[in-house]
């Protein structure tokens, strides 16, 4: 049984929530607050939860600095449910920081809406309460180079844990590595916020958030924006950019993980390098299998180091891995690329 606790000021949100959950027969809701001060009250009766629902904004005290409070005396997974992630805020960005190990958007009806996202909600606890905490890396202090040509091009996809596991990887490349595309799943508006985040901490990479028609050049990493589908096409000779198309959800994702591997293996070739990190569902199986028919090279993380070893498990599983990988071998892999 999972045990939930939800710090949120607004009732009505944490009804909604208690409403979702009720339905699961593996999650319980063991307390609730409306401000981290009296959720401090409340454990004294019931104890800590396997996760923590957390809004950011709230009376007494704020969420980020319930983290770091909470964080001291026993790091628990904790999922942000706040509507300062539609507007891409730097304070979405520090919990991750701190531990939280994803982000709910608010729905902005709360009593018609909040039903929409229930079985994200639910998926989301399921993978928090598996998830495993990912010691950081040292940074790497290497100056940027002038960029050059490349014919390899990698494409990462990730979702759940991807965060956490992306800094990771991203901070140990080394000057003039193979350009890289990321899918990530995440929520509109975020993806800004986060690229503009790595970009200040990964002093060997130039990384934004991805424009329709960027140029793809080795040294940079481009991030899909969070409500729209990222693809790969040849433009000229040893030349690639980036595309950006605005239609449904594929594998039940935009940006879609699929959507990304399937334009490399068509436009790349044997010349796309894929790889699928930590997340739960499937998105990005099948897409990488086709990157692999098309003579590319796919890799998958391993059970051992993903925090929630879905999205790689189904793809091995499926036969379209090349070689599982533990977290600390992806950066060496991608800087080898020649």
């Amino acid at each position: 049984m999972i045990k939930v606790f939800i710090i949120d000021d607004a009732m009505l949100i944490r009804n909604s929530i208690k409403k979702i959950l009720n339905n699961e027969d593996d999650i319980t809701v063991i307390g609730e607050a409306q401000n981290p001060v009296d959720a401090f009250i409340e454990f004294e009766k019931v104890g800590l939860p396997d996760v923590f629902i957390l809004d950011i904004e709230m009376p007494k005290m704020d969420g980020l600095t319930f983290l770091k409070k909470i964080n001291i005396q026993k790091p628990i997974p904790t999922i942000i449910c706040s509507s300062l992630v539609e507007k891409g805020s730097s304070k979405a960005i520090e919990a991750l920081e701190l531990g939280a190990c994803d982000i709910i958007l608010k729905p902005k009806n709360i009593s018609q809406n909040f039903d929409n996202i229930s079985e994200e909600f639910i998926s989301k606890i399921k993978a928090a309460n598996k998830s495993k905490s990912i010691s950081s890396s040292p940074i790497n202090n290497k100056n940027l180079e002038a960029l050059k040509k490349t014919n390899k091009i990698v494409a990462i996809g990730s979702s759940t844990g991807g965060v956490q596991t992306l800094e990771k990887i991203l901070i140990n490349l080394q000057p003039n590595h193979s350009p890289i595309l990321i899918t990530q799943h995440m929520p509109a508006g975020f993806t800004t916020s986060f690229a503009n985040r790595l970009n200040k901490l990964c002093p060997n990479s130039y990384i934004k958030e991805a424009s329709h028609g960027d140029s793809i050049l080795s040294g940079q990493i481009l991030i899909a924006p969070g409500d729209i589908h990222l693809e790969i096409k040849e433009d000229g000779y040893n030349k690639y950019k980036a595309v950006l198309k605005d239609y449904p959800k594929v594998s039940n994702h935009k940006p879609s993980v699929d959507v990304l591997f399937t334009s490399l293996s068509k436009e790349a070739k044997h010349n796309g390098v894929a790889i699928l990190l930590t997340g739960m569902g499937k998105d990005g199986a099948i897409g990488i299998g086709k990157v692999q028919k098309a003579n590319g090279i796919t890799y998958g993380q391993n059970e051992e180091t993903s925090i929630v070893y879905g999205m790689p498990k189904v793809a091995f599983t499926l036969g379209n891995i090349d070689k599982q990988i533990a977290l600390d071998q992806v950066a060496n892999i991608i800087n080898e690329l020649r």
